[in-house]
């Protein structure tokens, strides 16, 4: 897979209530230093949607309200299935906060690690068992960080799904402060 598909019906990507972000990649090969991949999730505020996060979700938390909340959480990728994993309870988020952008970064703890060099990462965002995307970070492989899934929430209060993959070649802790800027 090299593009990040939507769910088939616009219908889907409306009306979300709780979804999941979900994050598989293969362990390094033994003798390689450890692959450590992390979800990372920024919330915004109404009256700044485009600033800096009011906070964000990542390497073990969850968010102050409890609505976004990281569930599984792997330092090296070893394990069946899905290594992380991340819920947003978009329905519980207090009336201020009208965007929320979710992303991965890898860690550069041993020199400058690409998604081009790590085996079969992929991501998926989930709204019960409906998939409204699916990538395998093949468009960013050159980067270090990508964002992934951006939420938003209109007038009316509805949440609503945007494919939001963008490459950054930056440090988990830069990238958490930038992933949510308008595209340039």
């Amino acid at each position: 897979m090299s593009e990040l598909s939507k769910g088939s019906a616009g219908s889907v990507n409306k009306g979300l209530e709780k979804v999941q972000v979900a994050l598989k990649w293969d362990p390094s090969p033994l003798g390689e230093p450890t692959v450590d991949l992390d979800i990372i999730a920024g919330a915004y505020a109404a009256e700044e949607p485009y600033g800096p996060p009011v906070y964000l979700v990542h390497f073990d938390s969850r968010s102050p309200d409890g609505t976004i909340t990281l569930t599984r959480d792997s330092r090296n990728g070893q394990g069946f299935g899905v290594d992380e994993a991340m819920t947003l309870e978009l329905y519980r988020m207090a009336p201020s906060f009208t965007r929320v952008v979710v992303g991965v970064a890898i860690q550069q703890g041993e020199g400058r690690r690409t998604f081009g060099g790590v085996s079969n990462s992929s991501v998926q965002v989930l709204n019960g068992y409906t998939e409204l995307a699916r990538d395998d970070f093949g468009r960013v492989a050159g980067a270090t960080a990508a964002t992934v899934a951006e939420f938003l929430r209109d007038e009316s209060g509805v949440w609503e799904f945007r494919e939001f993959l963008r490459g950054h070649d930056t440090d988990p802790g830069s990238f958490a402060r930038t992933m949510g800027e308008r595209n340039p």
